[in-house]
């Protein structure tokens, strides 16, 4: 690590939603196939539940695109 290393809130966050994305896919990759099967508001749950880990990210980038988009007018 050089001494002028900057982590950025975004990057990190989308890095740990990456991570956690693969585990609950991975995780109902793993149910279903060792044959438990998977219920289907198991898939549904998952599906919301990656959408909302990844919700803050993308609503902050939108939202700084308004805020230029306002300001260069």
């Amino acid at each position: 690590m050089g001494e002028n290393t900057i982590v950025s809130a975004k990057g990190s966050s989308l890095f740990a939603q990456i991570i956690a994305a693969l585990w609950i896919a991975g995780w109902s990759g793993y149910a279903f196939i060792s044959g438990n099967g998977i219920a289907i508001l198991d898939v549904i749950l998952s599906g919301v539940g990656i959408a909302a880990m990844f919700l803050p990210v993308y609503f902050s980038i939108i939202m700084d695109k308004i805020k230029d988009i306002k300001l260069t007018k």
